[in-house]
């Protein structure tokens, strides 16, 4: 009965954080090429209060919504064009972000110095895969995509990634304080 209940909680924890990145890809600021969103911050969050595992789960819960055409991501849009396109590196960088910024914190603290660490290195991780993809659906020089596709985020993403730092910890110490969290890493078979 108690792994039941431990494989419920993976579950609603991992699709309320699909919800929320759905929520606020739909917070965004037009540009050329690529938009800035509310999707990393979500990204960042997630993995700052589930942890890698729930964290990446989440995140391909996320894609596979909007893969089937379900409008979760940014402007609405979804279906598996939006994957393949020039911004899909990104939504796909979002699974190894999520994964990568979790364990970081993990395998050290879960406090905001280490949190702001893990978040600054997603965020560079879903930079780089956001922008492998676009320099080649676009057929783009790197110099163009790193242009287009890292540049503009830069100063926006240290943001995102103090916010999500901050009120991660916030939310996580208090879940955990909860007991709706587990204080320490738990597995689920």
């Amino acid at each position: 009965m108690q792994d039941q209940r431990k494989k419920l909680r993976v579950i609603v924890n991992c699709a309320v954080f699909a919800a929320i990145t759905a929520i606020l890809a739909q917070v965004e600021i037009p540009l050329p090429v690529v938009p800035i969103s509310g999707q990393t911050l979500a990204v960042g969050l997630t993995a700052t209060i589930l942890g890698s595992r729930q964290g990446a789960i989440a995140m391909v819960g996320y894609a596979a919504l909007g893969a089937i055409g379900l409008p979760v991501f940014a402007g609405f849009k979804g279906g598996a064009q939006v994957l393949i396109g020039p911004t899909g590196g990104y939504i796909f960088g979002f699974i190894l972000t999520a994964f990568i910024t979790g364990f970081i914190l993990e395998k050290t603290k879960f406090n905001l110095t280490m949190a702001l660490v893990a978040n600054i290195v997603g965020m560079i991780v879903t930079l780089i895969c956001g922008t492998i993809q676009l320099k080649f659906v676009l057929d783009m020089s790197w110099n163009q995509a790193l242009a287009a596709g890292v540049y503009p985020f830069i100063a926006v993403g240290l943001i995102k990634a103090f916010l999500a730092s901050w009120i991660g910890i916030t939310v996580r110490n208090r879940l955990v304080k909860a007991r709706f969290l587990p204080a320490k890493k738990e597995t689920v078979a």
